[in-house]
């Protein structure tokens, strides 16, 4: 069911992204329904995050899930007021229909999940025996190390980041030159770190550096705070290459602001 939502939504945040400009009123009110069951998408998923642990994820899941209900409401808002509408509320459509196109199909598609979560686990296992560490791949997903095993989720992969960034790229107009400089500053990098990240894990657990708790620590604690401060330096340096980015941010931040303050009336 849930997943039958998430692809309602993408549908119609990629319907409401492509619609010929006769027609940019409408694009807004199809943009609210595909967010609305985006919103239904995340509220969905903390209790798979609450099952093993991640409350972390659990906060992040229901904030997404409310920015969404929040962007469905103004886009309700800048159809039924057309005069006033926010471009930005089609902008940022359209960077969730680019990012949701390139991530969902190896969220849903088994033959492509398999794919990217085997050849992370074969990279990691390779990068931790350059390092002469005794890992082996004991399954398509799964490494073994010291006596541990560790299974390698679609999570592990970076590729809901890489998403995010390639749809905030190529939402914006700039030059080829100055969108393939961001490119080339985010997406290969966030892959890189996230190997990395992935390494740390597999070594931090399979030599119990911090007891029996050792994954928890490593993966929901120190690698997540880690992942979060290399995205800030990684989306700092993308919005100094493409400031029309950092413009769109601030206005959209601007749309969030007048809410919260109980500007907006409905």
């Amino acid at each position: 069911m849930i997943a039958q939502v998430l692809w309602v939504a993408l549908i119609l945040l990629i319907a409401s992204s492509i619609l010929p400009g006769q027609y940019r009123r409408h694009r807004f009110l199809i943009g609210a329904a595909g967010w609305f069951f985006f919103a239904i998408h995340w509220a969905a998923q903390p209790m798979h995050y609450i099952e093993i642990g991640d409350y972390a994820n659990v906060v992040l899941v229901l904030a997404v899930s409310l920015f969404c209900l929040l962007v469905a409401h103004a886009m309700v808002k800048s159809y039924r007021n057309y005069e006033s509408a926010e471009n930005i509320l089609l902008t940022l459509t359209t960077a969730s229909a680019l990012g949701g196109a390139f991530y969902y199909p190896f969220a849903e598609i088994g033959v492509l999940n398999t794919f990217l979560i085997a050849a992370v686990a074969e990279q990691v296992v390779y990068i931790l025996q350059a390092i002469n560490m005794p890992a082996d791949l004991i399954g398509w997903d799964q490494i073994g190390i010291n006596g541990y095993k560790i299974t390698i989720i679609l999570a592990c992969t970076a590729i809901e980041s890489i998403a995010i960034f390639l749809g905030l790229i190529f939402c914006v107009r700039a030059s080829v030159k100055r969108t393939a400089i961001a490119f080339a500053v985010s997406v290969p990098v966030i892959y890189i770190l996230n190997l990395a990240r992935n390494v740390f894990v597999v070594i931090a657990y399979g030599y119990q550096w911090f007891g029996e708790n050792s994954f928890q620590i490593a993966h929901h604690y120190i690698a997540k705070i880690g992942s979060g401060i290399a995205l800030f330096v990684i989306a700092y340096a993308v919005l100094l290459t493409l400031p029309e980015l950092l413009d769109a941010i601030d206005r959209l931040f601007a749309i969030l602001r007048a809410y919260v303050g109980g500007e907006e009336k409905t």
